[in-house]
């Protein structure tokens, strides 16, 4: 339920971003600095998923943007469907808070969870961020 949760809030903080991004493009011609702690008095339901979920969909965002500023031929971030856009999200590892064992990982918020690992990292590496996905099925 809190993976289903974290990939609507990340959506929809993502739309809202990039509609109030829009919005003050159109009234002043500049870019709005907008963050996820302005929506959370809003939107308190945004404070139940992981905070750094919500930082990273910010990241994304200005980089969409400001690629598309750069290079016009990239084309303008587009709003993210319910049905047709990947659920996925991103969190970053601080603090030791993302646990990795062999087929299961601890994420924050969350206990234990099974896992599909693509690839063992390198020897002398250390894990920085995990991106999660749902597959329909």
């Amino acid at each position: 339920i809190l993976l289903g949760k974290t990939f609507g809030c990340c959506r929809f903080l993502y739309n809202q971003m990039l509609n109030d991004k829009i919005r003050e493009y159109e009234k002043t011609k500049k870019m709005l600095n907008n963050t996820p702690a302005m929506y959370k008095k809003e939107y308190p339901f945004l404070k139940e998923v992981d905070s750094l979920a919500l930082a990273n969909v910010q990241l994304h965002l200005e980089k969409a943007y400001k690629n598309f500023f750069r290079d016009s031929k990239i084309g303008f971030p587009r709003f993210k469907s319910k049905h047709h856009s990947k659920n996925s999200y991103t969190t970053n590892v601080v603090n030791g808070n993302i646990l990795v064992e062999s087929k299961r990982i601890r994420l924050p918020k969350l206990k234990w969870i099974a896992m599909k690992k693509h690839r063992e990292p390198a020897e002398g590496l250390r894990l920085k961020s995990v991106t999660v996905s749902m597959e329909p099925s």
